[in-house]
């Protein structure tokens, strides 16, 4: 993940099959199997990347979200969910107190590439 580029990811999976492959080919094997997905983040500038693998504050938001989301099962609407999903990000922002870091490069440059999406949203 710390890879500034693809080509160097995977230099650095070739050299940990080199040195560890005979050891953990498991390991090997998934992050080999799983590459395209593990990879993606790579379509990001190094900003946006930096957020997205240094932090748990998505895994930590999509546990609330599937949390709340499973507490209901069934909803009945689609507005019925965004609200449940709006009220369970609320609720989960209140505990956050720690700023992730980098914030401020990757909401730069989420607004260069995603204005029309974000910028609504923000005061």
């Amino acid at each position: 993940y710390g890879a500034d580029t693809l080509e160097m990811a995977e230099a650095n999976l070739e050299h940990f099959d080199e040195t560890w492959g005979t050891e953990y080919p498991h390991v090997v094997k998934s992050w080999r199997n799983n590459w395209e997905g593990l990879t993606v983040f790579f379509e990001y500038p190094k900003d946006i990347r930096k957020v997205i693998y240094t932090t748990n504050a998505i895994e930590s938001l999509n546990s609330v979200i599937r949390t709340a989301v499973n507490k209901r099962k069934v909803f009945p609407s689609d507005q019925a969910a965004f609200k449940v999903v709006y009220l369970a990000t609320q609720q989960a922002s209140k505990k956050w107190s720690m700023p992730i870091r980098n914030w401020t490069s990757a909401l730069n440059r989420f607004m260069i590439m995603f204005d029309d999406r974000i910028s609504k949203h923000l005061i």
